[in-house]
Formats: structure tokens, sequence, C-alpha cells
């Protein structure tokens, strides 16, 4: 690897301001709250109502909420996720305090990392001219990289698990990259957490959605780096059952 990503580079570090600077503007975007879920929608991306901050608690009155303001409201999220325009407006409308998540392995998968990492690998892959999908920041410490499905169900050959699946509650087992695919989610912007943190889009859904193996190497080197372990890699690439 090239040295000039070993530390952090005056152009790298010119490149992570603007990209931090970016993105309240993008945030607020066109048509405020409604008009991003529903570009999400657009885009492909299924969503289900989820739970938001009640003060300093989440609004679903669990004690002691795993994942406070970061879940689906609904059991059945799975197959309540749509991209359906009305249904999402009624929603919207209906509750407005409300956060949204989407389901992953439908159509898309999600690549979550640190951010120090996916700031790093998202400078280097847009250097290299790599394709980029829709990219967002999760609570001031994690990105969010979308990406397409490596496998749906009604292909389920083309769908294998490996150490990097990730489902929200259990998150904590993957402090470096985690792969949410079938049977897991993620917060879709503009998503109010607690603590008054936020999930904001720092590229928007309007980007394709690019194939996961083609950022998968340089997010897991970006993450084994800010790891401070040059010479334990991830095991990163999956294999079929």
């Amino acid at each position: 690897m090239s040295a000039e990503f070993g530390g952090r580079s005056g152009r790298q570090g010119r490149i992570s301001q603007w990209l931090r600077g970016r993105r309240p503007k993008e945030a607020a975007g066109d048509g405020g709250r409604e008009g991003l879920l529903l570009a999400a929608a657009a885009a492909g991306l299924p969503l289900a109502p989820a739970a938001h901050p009640a003060g300093y608690r989440c609004s679903c009155d669990r004690v002691g909420c795993p994942t406070p303001a970061r879940h689906p409201v609904s059991f059945a999220w799975q197959t309540q996720c749509t991209t359906d325009r009305g249904q999402i407006e009624r929603w919207a409308r209906h509750q407005p305090q409300a956060n949204f998540i989407t389901a992953t392995g439908l159509v898309h998968d999600v690549l979550d990392v640190p951010l120090d990492a996916g700031l790093e690998a998202l400078e280097r892959l847009l250097a290299a001219g790599v394709e980029v999908g829709p990219v967002a920041e999760s609570a001031g410490d994690r990105l969010l990289f979308f990406t397409a499905t490596r496998g749906t169900p009604e292909d389920e050959d083309e769908w294998w698990p490996c150490e990097l699946d990730c489902h929200p509650e259990t998150m904590d087992e993957h402090p470096g990259l985690r792969w949410h695919c079938r049977g897991s989610y993620v917060p879709v912007p503009p998503a109010r957490l607690m603590g008054d943190l936020t999930v904001d889009w720092v590229r928007g859904p309007e980007h394709p959605l690019p194939d996961p193996l083609s950022l998968l190497e340089v997010l897991t080197d970006a993450c084994a780096r800010h790891a401070g372990d040059h010479t334990e890699r991830l095991a990163a690439w999956p294999h079929r059952r």
C-alpha cells in the first residue's frame, strides 16, 4: 500500500474537513425529513418506522432498551418495510417524531465501519475512481456504506453467512467492520439518536449501489490500520456454503 495513506496527509485532512463540512447542508435536503425519506425509498431502500428519543429515554419505554432510538417499532418490520411513496408519506405525517430504519439483505447491504477508518477508506476509493454508493454518518462515530446486496430471498444460493454478519443488537461483537445483510437493519437518514446525535447522509441515495466486494478490501484495510494492528487482517472475504 502506498505510504501516502500511512498517516493523515495534508490532502487527506483537507478532504476529511470537506466531507465533514458538507454534511449539515446535505442533511437539510430539499423537502426536509419527508423529502429525504422519499428520496431513500425512490432509490429502492425499503423503510419502516423506528423508535426515537423521548427525553432521556427511548420512545419504546423498554427498561434498559439495548438500542435506544435505533430499532423498529414493529416486530413485523421485515415484512412492513416498503418503498411505497403513499405509505411512507402517511407514516412520516402521522409519526412526526419517528426515526426510520431500512431493512438490509433485500435490495442492499450496509458495510458499517468506524468513522476515522471510513473517512480514510472513502478518500482512497474516490481518489482511485472506484464507484462508491450512498454513505451515511451514524452517531458521529460510524460510517455506513450502502451497497448492492450479496443475496436475496429469490436467490438463496447467492447468500451465505460469514463472521462479519451483524445485527444491531449484537453489534458490540463486531468492533471493526460490520456487514449488515439478511435479517438486519440500520437507521436511515435523517434520524435523531440519543444525546443529540444524528444519522445524516455524506453521499446521498442518488448514487447507485456498488458491488460490496469492490469496497471490502479497502474498508477492512482501513479498519485494521485504525485498530493499530497491521499484522492481523480481518478474514473479510465471505465463503460460500
